[in-house]
């Protein structure tokens, strides 16, 4: 790598995973050069890399998040999709049973996109890549930052195999090292107060494992999820999904909190899975071969950095990605908010002027709006579970809970109220669409229709998967 001839027209990103790459493509709209440092060498294509164990368990992006790559990137889903991802219709493709019953396959209101995490990196990765003003620092250590209090001028990095240590002078840093970031750190060393930081851990831990589906169910066999029963009841909260991904295989993720966790072996696996509240995925998977083994881990609560609150933040640094907030993987919305954030770094940037002052400030308090959503939408349910979050669940978590729970049980029956949830979930609205009065009044009357007794799975579908 060369070293930049104007480094107050060049951007550093700190991260060369989804958040990192999506943020090299915002800002390489107005810099002369994007540096991505990344610590891991990263592979050609869609390869496992030592740096992101989570990549062997389930990931999506929800409508939300494709609408915003798409925005960074387009074409990119026609890629993914040629790639072997899956565009899976919410919520006619999908199986679920939540707490309150199963939901019924409703018409279309959003989708997700599914693949395995290597190859959705793989694909944003090299069409990133292939914009000439962004380079790829691969191998590299990040050390901390340079700069003061009032501004940050660059990065100090190390090449992996212990190199001299130097400078990548920059005009704006973006720290993108996901849930190990070390910016609370690095901004104290410079004299900055220490940040707000909220954990809310329910415990959770997760087991993964890939199979080869059965040969009739590898194209357009649905999204299967098994929720747990309502946080509070004072049990562990087990569940699971399926989610069918490229080349006729599923990828398979237990979970369970405190006192419920899923097995680490393959002897148990199956066993787990047909001990959840209906065991469709233990049965299914009974009948697909297995690929691999266990993948396990245990690093899923949510935890929140309220950079945004500081009193004073420095020039030319921001934030983004799991770095700033992390959330509980089982909402599967992490990747979706990364991309959401990373647009709102283009439109800030955008509107205000490479350089403007007060800009990583205005970025950083723009940020807070998407993650803020999740946050909530995370923290709403976990926060139920034993020693979650110090203090326990508040009045207004009690109030909120409840009132979601009635839309739930009313969404099960009713397509109208189901679609105005997914609004939600899937990131396209904020909650504030689920307090309209037409909305409120639905949750009062509940669903229209009777609860199911079984799996909405077609008798072809079953046949398919060999269950009939």
């Amino acid at each position: 790598m060369t070293e930049p001839s104007n480094p107050a027209r060049t951007a550093v990103v700190l991260g060369g995973s989804h958040t990192g790459m999506l943020a090299a493509r915002a800002l390489a709209e107005f810099a002369d050069r994007v540096v991505v440092v990344e610590r891991d060498v990263l592979p050609e294509g869609p390869e496992p890399r030592k740096g992101l164990p989570q990549a062997r368990h389930a990931h999506m992006l929800w409508s939300g998040g494709v609408r915003a790559v798409e925005e960074l990137l387009p074409g990119v889903t026609g890629a993914l999709r040629d790639a072997g991802a899956r565009r899976a219709p919410v919520t006619t493709d999908m199986v679920v049973m939540a707490s309150q019953g199963w939901f019924r396959r409703w018409s279309e209101s959003h989708h997700v996109i599914l693949a395995g995490r290597d190859l959705l990196d793989a694909t944003i990765r090299a069409e990133v890549l292939a914009d000439g003003r962004v380079e790829l620092l691969g191998g590299t250590e990040v050390l901390g930052l340079e700069g003061t209090a009032r501004a940050v001028t660059g990065v100090r990095v190390r090449p992996g195999d212990g190199g001299r240590e130097r400078v990548l002078a920059a005009g704006l840093v973006v720290d993108a090292t996901g849930r190990g970031s070390g910016a609370s750190r690095w901004l104290t060393a410079l004299g900055l107060p220490e940040v707000e930081r909220r954990e809310v851990d329910p415990g959770l831990a997760y087991a993964s494992r890939l199979f080869l589906a059965p040969e009739a169910a590898r194209d357009g066999f649905p999204v299967v999820n098994v929720q747990t029963d309502p946080p509070g009841t004072g049990r562990p909260g087990r569940s699971g999904f399926l989610l069918p991904v490229e080349d006729g295989r599923w990828i398979v993720t237990l979970c369970g909190t405190r006192g419920g966790e899923p097995p680490t072996g393959a002897d148990d696996f199956l066993r787990f899975a047909r001990g959840l509240r209906h065991p469709l995925i233990g049965e299914l998977i009974e009948r697909a071969e297995p690929l691999t083994d266990v993948s396990f881990t245990r690093t899923t609560g949510n935890r929140r950095h309220f950079y945004e609150r500081l009193s004073a933040w420095p020039e030319n640094f921001v934030v983004l990605g799991d770095a700033l907030a992390a959330f509980n993987p089982v909402y599967g919305h992490g990747m979706s908010v990364a991309a959401q954030s990373a647009v709102v770094l283009r439109e800030v940037v955008r509107r205000q002027g490479w350089g403007a002052p007060g800009l990583s400030r205005r970025v950083q308090r723009a940020v807070a709006r998407p993650v803020g959503a999740a946050w909530d939408l995370a923290i709403g349910q976990d926060v139920f579970y034993p020693g979650a979050a110090e203090g326990g669940p508040t009045l207004r978590d009690r109030l909120v809970a409840a009132y979601v729970g009635r839309l739930m049980y009313t969404a099960t029956g009713n397509g109208r109220i189901a679609r105005r949830v997914t609004d939600v979930t899937s990131l396209e609205r904020g909650a504030e669409v689920l307090l309209s009065p037409s909305v409120l009044l639905a949750a009062v009357a509940g669903p229209l229709k009777p609860t199911l007794s079984a799996p909405p799975l077609t008798g072809d579908e079953l046949k398919r998967a060999g269950l009939r």
